[in-house]
């Protein structure tokens, strides 16, 4: 098990900016980029385009045929992209989550990257002040422990609801 710094288990799901990003990068922590992943993801309707309407295909087809073809299959493209961008996301959460919780013990890792509304649901906005302050790793640590104390205050109400459904540990 590799224990990965807080700024690299950050990078994952953030960018430079402090920002949830929509596609989580491996790249951190020795697996793919996101970039190269969003490239992949562009490409596909292209290469798409390229077996579809070559000369071969499209004079074996007719024009019709191609196009409804090609509908069908940028349906099965978006598909496979929520697939992926499903599995990078589990990937990148089960490889951090030891480090993660090297760091920050009782804080659930799921319930901060989650998109609904949870006690953390302002992490994003305390870690992009923290990023504008320059703050070293050590300086981020305390800085971020203080502010998940600060959003537990702030959402008590939400913690004794998701305590008394047996959700919040």
């Amino acid at each position: 098990m590799t224990t990965y710094s807080l700024k690299a288990i950050l990078s994952t799901f953030a960018d430079a900016n402090g920002k949830k990003r929509t596609i989580f990068n491996l790249g951190p922590i020795g697996g793919i980029s996101s970039n190269a992943v969003k490239l992949f993801f562009i490409s596909l309707p292209f290469i798409e385009y390229a077996l579809i309407f070559n000369s071969y295909v499209f004079n074996a087809l007719g024009i019709a045929q191609c196009i409804v073809l090609y509908i069908v299959f940028l349906s099965i493209v978006m598909i496979m992209i929520f697939l992926i961008s499903w599995k990078i996301k589990n990937s990148v959460i089960k490889r951090i989550t030891p480090s993660w919780e090297k760091y920050f013990e009782k804080i659930n890792l799921s319930m901060l990257l989650s998109s609904g509304r949870t006690p953390y649901s302002q992490f994003f906005e305390f870690y992009s002040k923290g990023i504008k302050e320059n703050k070293t790793e050590e300086e981020l640590h305390r800085y971020l422990l203080n502010s998940f104390k600060t959003m537990e205050e702030e959402n008590k109400e939400l913690i004794e609801a998701m305590i008394k459904d047996n959700k919040f540990n």
